[in-house]
């Protein structure tokens, strides 16, 4: 049951993460490569120049990754002190003496109420990394 629930999140993550990609990132990409691609055509510039102008023509792409990652690590912080949690939980049933079947049915079923939970959370961390990104891009 934990490693259907921990599947649930991963495919729910990744979709999310591909539709963000889709919607917002790659259209950054793209720009970020024509920015950089005219820098290079200013025959008149010298490489340092070029240099710094395809700098900042990558640095709102830096910043939508740096978003996106910093968002990602938070749910997975939270997501493993959730799991952490269960395994605490689990360890004192059996120190208090309960069998390591019941045990281990308890834990699988915390495990899961974790994933479930972090399942809910992600529309909401959807829109606040989109809403982010489309801020980057104004």
């Amino acid at each position: 049951m934990a490693e259907a629930a921990q599947g649930r999140v991963q495919e729910a993550v990744e979709s999310m993460v591909q539709g963000l990609e889709r919607e917002r990132i790659r259209g950054m990409q793209g720009a970020m490569f024509r920015c950089s691609a005219q820098c290079c055509e200013d025959s008149a510039a010298s490489m340092q120049q070029v240099q710094q102008c395809i700098e900042r023509c990558h640095a709102p792409l830096a910043r939508a990754q740096a978003i996106v990652t910093g968002e990602l690590e938070h749910l997975q912080d939270r997501l493993s002190r959730c799991t952490l949690h269960c395994n605490d939980k689990a360890r004192d049933a059996l120190e208090a003496g309960s069998g390591k079947e019941r045990v281990r049915a308890q834990l699988d079923t915390c495990v899961a109420a974790c994933g479930d939970e972090h399942l809910r959370l992600l529309p909401a961390l959807a829109r606040k990394m989109k809403e982010s990104l489309a801020a980057l891009q104004q």
